[in-house]
């Protein structure tokens, strides 16, 4: 057994980056019930970049650390209302698009200003199954758990 971490990297760069299996899965849930995932990140990295073409993440917003920005160009193309929107953030740079976001959430491990801004926080830390609790809170919500679990 595994903790559930994959690390991306290539051979041009000596950044590896580890990505959690059930953060995965959370993301092809969401995506199975028509729910789109976009990445917005301060950084720029070719391991995300592959992960997240392998979980078939279109959008993928790199290089912005003002994401409040980022997300508010994104909804103002899409002509999508922040309303309808979940955000999760685990830093100072997520602050303006978690104020924006309609559902607004963190990893466990979050820095504190983020952590007392969020509406959820979920109960596993950043890259350990955050992004796992939040698709699950998701599609709870929306009444497909039951559904989604009786399909395995």
């Amino acid at each position: 057994m595994t903790d559930g971490t994959l690390f991306y990297g290539d051979e041009n760069t000596t950044e590896v980056k580890s990505f959690n299996v059930k953060d995965g899965l959370g993301i092809k849930l969401l995506q199975r019930y028509g729910i789109e995932v976009v990445i917005i990140t301060g950084r720029r990295s070719s391991a995300l970049e592959q992960r997240a073409a392998e979980l078939g993440i279109e959008t993928l917003v790199q290089g912005r650390e003002d994401k409040g920005a980022a997300l508010r160009e994104l909804l103002d193309i899409r002509q999508i209302a922040a309303a309808s929107v979940a955000y999760m953030g685990d830093d100072l740079p997520d602050l303006g698009a978690i104020r924006l976001a309609g559902l607004s959430a963190c990893p466990s491990d979050a820095a504190t200003k983020v952590l007392e801004s969020v509406d959820w926080v979920a109960p596993h830390a950043g890259g350990r199954g955050a992004v796992r609790a939040l698709a699950d809170f998701i599609l709870g919500a929306k009444g497909h758990l039951s559904d989604l679990y009786g399909s395995y």
